[in-house]
């Protein structure tokens, strides 16, 4: 099922999409509406209105190796980025002036669907609501040079997500592919992750309590690259659909 957030002329609704039809819910996690109306009229927003967003690094190992690195995590690597990152699909992807390095990340992305803390690896998939594509936008100059990554990870828009939630999926082996310009640029597997997405939100839980709505990014496969403004980004994961935005000068 797919669940989607989305702008109508009276305000903002959740639903669900079969076919090109969406059917609004009451919430979230409620009833339908009875109201119906149709994608193409709506605009849509990120599907999800998290408390938190937290990301994994160096969890795909050619990723890391394309990065200058050799070993292995022994546990993941997290980070934080802050809400004002989150956009949605077709929102422009900014381009600070005081960057030169402006770098695209595909990643598969989970949305929380009850409170999380402590929660075993084998239970930690019981409380996903869905998942969706990500572009973890990384000014790649300030990665390297600042001593914390706020600028880097944490630019207004910078963290692109959607089209919608795909609430039955396995996350196990999932192709996740990122064009610019319609060019291939990563093709990756879920199946290569250094960390499951079950161990990834375990280990999260026992560090932190993770909400209903809160966005978990998982990592990167290889091919990240540079991006110049106009450039179109396109995050394509198996099962999911694709995630679309264009890069635009910031204001």
């Amino acid at each position: 099922m797919q669940r989607i957030r989305y702008q109508s002329v009276d305000g903002s609704h959740w639903g669900e999409l079969e076919g090109g039809m969406i059917y609004e819910l009451t919430s979230l996690m409620g009833r339908r509406s009875g109201h119906t109306l149709m994608l193409s009229e709506v605009s849509l927003l990120p599907p999800c209105e998290p408390r938190l967003i937290v990301c994994v690094g160096k969890n795909y190992a050619k990723h890391i190796r394309e990065m200058g690195g050799d070993d292995l995590p022994k546990e993941p690597g997290l980070f934080l980025k802050g809400l004002n990152t989150l956009s949605g699909p077709g929102d422009p992807i900014p381009y600070p002036s005081w960057t030169s390095e402006l770098h695209y990340e595909g990643e598969l992305a989970v949305v929380i669907a009850r409170t999380m803390k402590c929660v075993p690896v084998e239970e930690a998939l019981e409380y996903v609501l869905g998942y969706t594509c990500a572009c973890d936008v990384t000014a790649r100059d300030k990665q390297q040079s600042d001593l914390q990554w706020v600028r880097a990870k944490s630019a207004d828009g910078f963290c692109p997500v959607g089209p919608w939630l795909e609430t039955d999926l396995d996350p196990t082996r999932l192709n996740v592919r990122t064009y610019v310009n319609g060019v291939l640029r990563q093709d990756g597997d879920t199946a290569d992750m250094i960390f499951s997405v079950a161990e990834i939100l375990s280990y999260i839980s026992q560090h932190l309590t993770l909400q209903p709505g809160d966005l978990v990014l998982t990592g990167t496969p290889d091919g990240v690259g540079p991006l110049a403004i106009g450039d179109e980004v396109e995050v394509m994961i198996e099962g999911i659909g694709t995630l679309s935005n264009v890069v635009e000068r910031a204001e």
